[in-house]
């Protein structure tokens, strides 16, 4: 499950840092590409030269390595990764971590990362106990990274207690083990619509809404990570996908939409349908420009879009699974509930204006999931990226 992966390794400032040349020769023997970023402290416990032997790359600590105007991308860092790892965490990076203070690499590049980030503390006892540590471990936590809880044992100050960085053996099973269960969606082909849709009314002017494409978007790399084949139908972004296993195509109106996604539906395992769809289109388009001075008022006749959910609900064999979303504003529940029936759905994502940091633009998300069977789960403010993988969560619950 390690194979070919791209590993991000921080190491920090801890007497556990030796651990980290063990932590890398168990990745690579299991077939992982290792890029291993130190902070200033760090190299006061373990060399450089000893981490760049083991991983084949050069480590990396400063943002600039030289005088000649080259420097390190977090940015690209983070693109890069499959995961992050940080071990061992201190307290200090663990709360820089929790605050966003970033003063060194290995901060901006975890603050860069859309991948999984795993944290393994090692600290002495009464640090790790203590309530601000532990408030930054559930900072952490709640923002979606994964914390590898240190053992027990006699620590560098000669005392008994919890604190001890878990074993290099423990953490690569950890990364294993999150890999294998990440693969659920393996020979699975998943459409998923994103994006607004434009509907001409000239050639310079359309109806449209603020959708970003940012969960679509989310929810592709997410399907695409765990192993499905996607089918992304998107509409006017400025996204862009890189994942292998993501086919995108670019449309811009409703019609267009739905004859791709049609198209596309019967052959696919799931489909998620979270584009914003314009409900109503202009009647007729101008051939050229509406001139102000010499139309006056303008008055258009709008006349509805298909529906691109009921049209694959009614399509839908056994077997397939269909999620939809629903963006309200008011009487969120009553009106997803009722979406959900009418257009055939498995399951669907509520969000709603009404909560701060949701919706449109926006990149964190707050939902709420309805399934078929009335099961109501609600989630609280996460990263689309984290809202991302509760969605696909769900939707490998009901493929199974």
């Amino acid at each position: 499950m390690l194979k070919g992966k791209h590993i991000i390794l921080g190491v920090t400032g801890s007497i556990a840092a030796y651990k980290a040349a063990t932590i890398i020769r168990g990745l690579v023997k299991k077939g992982a590409e290792v890029q291993v970023v130190i902070t200033p402290a760090g190299k006061e416990f373990i060399t450089p030269l000893t981490l760049s032997t083991l991983s084949r790359n050069p480590v990396i600590s400063e943002f600039f390595s030289n005088r000649d105007g080259t420097w390190n991308s977090h940015v690209d860092l983070g693109l890069w990764a499959d995961a992050m790892l940080i071990a061992p965490a201190t307290a200090a990076t663990i709360g820089k971590m929790a605050n966003g203070i970033a003063d060194n690499m290995l901060i901006t590049t975890y603050l860069s990362c859309k991948a999984p980030v795993f944290v393994a503390p090692a600290m002495d006892l009464d640090m790790y106990a203590h309530q601000a540590t532990q408030q930054n471990l559930d900072r952490l936590r709640s923002f979606g990274n994964r914390i590898i809880e240190p053992g027990e044992g006699e620590l560098a100050s000669q005392l008994i207690g919890k604190g001890r960085m878990e074993d290099p053996e423990v953490i690569i099973a950890c990364l294993h083990d999150f890999f294998a269960a990440q693969q659920d969606l393996i020979d699975k082909k998943v459409l998923i619509t994103a994006g607004p849709t434009h509907e001409k009314i000239d050639p310079v002017r359309f109806i449209g809404n603020y959708s970003s494409g940012k969960m679509g978007f989310a929810l592709a790399e997410a399907c695409a990570r765990r192993g499905a084949e996607v089918f992304l139908v998107a509409g006017p972004t400025a996204l862009r996908t890189e994942h292998p296993r993501i086919t995108q195509f670019d449309v811009e109106s409703a019609e267009e939409m739905y004859q791709k996604a049609l198209s596309l539906f019967p052959q696919m395992d799931a489909a998620l349908l979270c584009a914003a769809v314009a409900d109503y289109r202009p009647e007729s388009s101008a051939e050229e420009k509406i001139k102000r001075e010499s139309t006056g008022d303008m008055i258009l006749h709008l006349v509805p879009n298909k529906d691109i959910a009921a049209s694959l609900g009614k399509q839908k064999r056994e077997g397939q699974v269909l999620g939809g979303f629903a963006l309200e504003t008011q009487d969120g529940m009553s009106h997803a509930q009722d979406k959900l029936k009418r257009k055939n759905l498995d399951f669907i994502v509520l969000n709603s204006l009404e909560d701060q940091g949701a919706g449109f633009r926006h990149d964190t998300n707050k939902i709420t999931i309805i399934d078929r069977t009335g099961e109501v789960t609600d989630y609280p403010l996460k990263n689309k990226t984290e809202v991302a993988v509760d969605i696909v969560n769900k939707l490998v619950e009901q493929l199974k």
